[in-house]
């Protein structure tokens, strides 16, 4: 990846800082909203499994399992009291969390809910932590900041929906830009929290 926010800070990591670049931290969130209104129940469970095996019962959902290794065949096994296997457990799970997100961006239920009517969503940004860091190399003291952030949503959402890491990185270099002259030292971040 090259160019956007991710180039501003140069060699962050250097000299010890410890963070991930906006654009990870964007899709990390993104992440996080998916998951949260999703299957609560573990994948270990009975229930977890269930759910999860009901959820992608489409053409596409299907297309997702076997490109996750789940077969026809394997869950005719399933039914007859073969186990499923942690790791077969766990690309079930990714099945259903990729499933998810591509429902949640074909359907724009998570553009709407980001776009919150047009006032858009609060991002708040928690800088790398610089403890590593020798005195004479760290960034003057950074704070948390917190943006308003409008307008973004649709496009964040698309290429978070793609894993298109670049665009991602583009995007946050729009935001980083309105908090001030400062802005390079948010290029990379601690975390990110979004208000939704």
């Amino acid at each position: 990846m090259t160019g956007g926010a991710t180039d501003l800070w140069g060699e962050w990591q250097k000299h010890g800082a410890q963070g991930i670049s906006g654009a990870k931290a964007l899709a990390t969130e993104l992440d996080r909203i998916a998951h949260q209104g999703g299957i609560s129940s573990p994948v270990t469970t009975h229930r977890g499994l269930t759910a999860r095996l009901r959820y992608p019962n489409s053409k596409p959902g299907r297309a997702i399992l076997r490109a996750h290794g789940i077969s026809t065949r394997l869950l005719r096994s399933w039914d007859r009291g073969s186990r499923p296997t942690r790791a077969k457990l766990e690309a079930v799970d990714r099945a259903y969390q990729d499933h998810r997100r591509a429902n949640l961006v074909r359907s724009g239920a998570l553009k709407r809910l980001l776009n919150n009517g047009g006032q858009g969503r609060r991002i708040e940004i928690y800088p790398v932590a610089q403890s590593r860091v020798d005195e004479k190399y760290r960034r003057p003291t950074l704070s948390e900041r917190s943006v308003q952030a409008r307008y973004i949503w649709d496009d964040l959402v698309d290429a978070w929906g793609r894993g298109d890491e670049d665009t991602l990185d583009e995007i946050w270099d729009d935001v980083i830009t309105d908090l001030d002259s400062a802005y390079a030292a948010y290029a990379y971040v601690g975390s990110l929290g979004i208000g939704a």
